[in-house]
């Protein structure tokens, strides 16, 4: 055992070492530059595609809307509270900074996954509109590279069982335990029938349960951030001062903060920020795939929202409470460390907002999660798999619950940036069909009811 531990530990350092770094930053500042930065100039126009996405406009499974909350479920979980906290443990308050770098060049990243899921996607034996990176590698590029897909889907379908299974199980039952002195065991089997519940309803019941969770729970953790930001109000600007100081030059040790030079600022505020919106990973396409939309490009403006609303919002309000009340300086690391935070300021409630919030967070990751690794696969091996697969995803959070996931932790995370690297070989080679699809659809956007995009 310890020697395949030691030997996904160095694939872990290579995959997520600087070539992956440069190559997710790439192929963002690419997608940003080609489509003339409208991911960030044209926010008010995704935010009113948004709006009017609570109902269905066209043909899919679920709103626009609920295509959004079903990947924010995934998404906002554990790196908004415990990876922004490592991220400043290891990267200092630099790591912010960089974090948002990401988010904003993550923004066309996540658009342009959204626009080729909606214009790759296709209808299975029963009907239901199925998508994502496998499919726009094998519809987009063709039979040749259809082993790229396979490798994707692979790469997803363990990939989730860890990152977006037991490991957000093991989350929940630590912040119930922390909170309420809830069992562990008596936590994953909670879990499991709540998550067979939903899961008999398909990603129908997955998106109705998102579309009312996520908002709730985002509202509620950045209303608590702003409570403590309120009441720390002299120190927030000397909190976005340190984000912008120790960005560009090293954050010096004092007190239990070991110091960070800027590279770390850059690792760790890059993989961080990455890990918890995903931009580039190619999850999150595959819930927008299943959209009820007029078109891509429309999808693909409410998709990049969900990358500003994880990291640029929620991140952030993690961010300057650690920051504000000065607690990054000692000592603790990762969702501990945002906890001492919140308690800092709210004695005797913060350290169970925290809980809660992790909890949350964490069930809704499970939920998000689930649907991206049935169509995984349901891709390789076809629709007979999705029963026996909602049955052990059920089953797994017991297993998540009871155990020591540090092995189930490191795989996972090297199983995140393999999926990455399939997926943005395919983005960078479709681009042309991102970029394309984007100047027609703002082209004719207002001129014409039957716009396809």
């Amino acid at each position: 055992m310890e020697a395949l531990t030691s030997a996904i530990t160095w694939l872990s350092g290579i995959v997520w070492g600087v070539p992956m770094l440069v190559l997710l930053l790439g192929v963002g500042i690419y997608l940003t530059i080609g489509l003339h930065f409208r991911t960030l100039r044209d926010l008010p126009v995704a935010l009113a595609m948004l709006w009017h996405g609570r109902v269905a406009e066209g043909k899919g499974e679920i709103t626009p809307f609920n295509a959004l909350m079903t990947a924010l479920a995934a998404t906002i979980g554990t790196g908004n509270i415990a990876g922004v906290a490592t991220a400043i443990y290891f990267g200092g308050p630099g790591a912010v900074f960089w974090m948002w770098m990401t988010a904003l060049v993550g923004m066309a990243t996540k658009f342009a996954e959204a626009v080729l899921a909606v214009r790759y996607r296709e209808v299975d034996e029963r009907g239901k509109y199925v998508g994502g990176p496998m499919y726009y590698i094998k519809n987009g590029l063709g039979a040749r590279w259809a082993w790229l897909g396979t490798a994707f889907a692979l790469f997803t379908g363990f990939a989730g069982f860890g990152i977006g299974n037991t490991v957000q199980a093991n989350s929940v039952a630590d912040a119930l335990d922390a909170a309420f002195g809830m069992p562990f065991w008596l936590t994953g089997v909670i879990l499991a029938i709540l998550v067979g519940l939903v899961l008999i309803g398909g990603v129908h019941r997955i998106a109705a349960v998102a579309g009312t969770l996520v908002p709730i729970m985002a509202i509620g953790y950045i209303g608590a951030g702003s409570v403590v930001l309120a009441l720390n109000a002299g120190a927030v600007p000397g909190a976005f001062g340190l984000i912008f100081q120790h960005a560009f030059s090293p954050a010096a040790a004092t007190g239990g903060f070991a110091g960070a030079a800027v590279w770390a600022a850059i690792r760790f505020g890059v993989a961080r920020g990455v890990f918890s919106n995903e931009a580039g990973l190619g999850s999150a396409p595959i819930a927008h795939a299943a959209a009820e939309c007029k078109g891509p490009v429309s999808q693909g403006l409410v998709a990049m929202l969900g990358t500003f609303v994880d990291t640029i919002l929620v991140c952030t309000f993690t961010a300057l409470v650690i920051l504000s009340t000065g607690v990054w300086t000692n000592g603790l690391n990762g969702a501990e460390l945002t906890s001492s935070a919140f308690e800092m300021t709210l004695p005797n409630v913060g350290s169970e907002i925290t809980s809660i919030a992790l909890a949350v967070f964490a069930f809704t990751s499970l939920l998000g999660w689930s649907y991206y690794c049935e169509r995984a696969w349901q891709y390789l091996l076809g629709v007979k798999v999705i029963v026996p697969f909602r049955v052990l995803w059920s089953l797994a959070p017991i297993l998540g619950a009871t155990v020591k996931l540090s092995f189930i932790w490191l795989l996972a995370d090297t199983l995140n940036a393999l999926m990455a690297i399939p997926n943005l070989i395919a983005l960078a080679l479709l681009s042309p069909v991102v970029f394309t699809a984007a100047k027609e659809f703002f082209a004719t956007r207002g001129k014409s009811e039957n716009n396809p995009y």
